[in-house]
């Protein structure tokens, strides 16, 4: 056994012949093992200790704040465009709104528009409004006393404003099968019922 101390020490026990080196660590591991153990030392201090830095629930909830506020501003411009806002006739924005009514609307006021739970679309008898800007708040604010939600949390404002435009397309479409009568209307007297 050598003496040198750049040599593999060998270990004084062997088991079946075997015997274990005792190599030493590359400096340069020791020193990052090292830095390792100080750099936890300090960010337990830092975050944990003196709270001089924001935990990772803070900083999320920082950025939540200013993502909000970005997306309140956003709505606000969209919300104050809308008295202005006119369908639109561009192809590619009424394809998009087709989709996107197929995808959200189509399942209470059908594919064609002509109405299930949701109003007939394809009538002249809108219960909120019949002009553009109409369709296109109670898509944003939605109307939820009939079960109509806000979907201005769901899709963006082209969105919105590319399914009105389609929606506005539907007024006056002949159905296959006939649409959901219109609801705006006062009911009509018939006459003294069988019971009376």
């Amino acid at each position: 056994m050598s003496n040198d101390p750049k040599e593999p020490l060998l270990l004084d026990h062997n088991y079946d012949g075997i015997q274990e080196l005792d190599n030493n660590l590359p400096r340069w591991w020791v020193w990052l093992f090292y830095i390792t153990i100080i750099f936890s030392a300090v960010y337990l201090v830092y975050y944990h200790v003196t709270r001089t830095g924001d935990l990772s629930a803070a900083e999320y909830d920082q950025e939540m704040k200013a993502g909000q506020e970005i997306k309140s501003a956003a709505m606000g411009k969209f919300e104050s465009s809308i008295p202005a806002l006119t369908p639109s006739t561009d192809a590619a924005v009424l394809d998009s709104g087709r989709q996107t009514y197929a995808k959200f609307c189509a399942p209470c006021h059908r594919v064609d528009g002509g109405g299930l739970v949701g109003p007939n679309l394809t009538d002249d008898y809108w219960i909120h409004g019949s002009n553009y800007v109409d369709t296109v708040k109670v898509i944003w604010d939605g109307v939820p006393a009939k079960g109509m939600i806000t979907w201005k949390t769901v899709l963006k404002p082209d969105e919105i404003q590319s399914v009105a435009s389609y929606i506005y397309t539907l007024r006056g479409a002949k159905l296959a099968t006939p649409g959901k009568p219109p609801e705006n209307q006062t009911p009509v007297k018939t006459g003294p019922s069988a019971f009376e």
